[in-house]
């Protein structure tokens, strides 16, 4: 009996299509999507530690204690 090779990844087909890279507008690869390369994911995570993305917070209203009169 003769083995078959295993699959390459160029025999894979994609679940989703490619899209620019949000870095640098290259196409994306699958390895770090989706980003196009190492180097723009680690821009991205250095942009997400070094506090540059920040997702607003609202803070709530303190009705409780205006109503108590406290």
């Amino acid at each position: 009996m003769t083995k078959k090779p295993p699959a390459t990844n160029d025999a894979v087909v994609p679940l989703r299509p490619t899209r620019p890279c949000p870095i640098c507008g290259k196409p994306s690869d699958r390895t770090y999507y989706p980003f196009c390369s190492k180097r723009c994911a680690d821009r991205d995570l250095h942009g997400w530690l070094s506090g540059a993305y920040a997702i607003p917070a609202v803070e709530a209203e303190r009705e409780d204690e205006d109503e108590r009169g406290d």
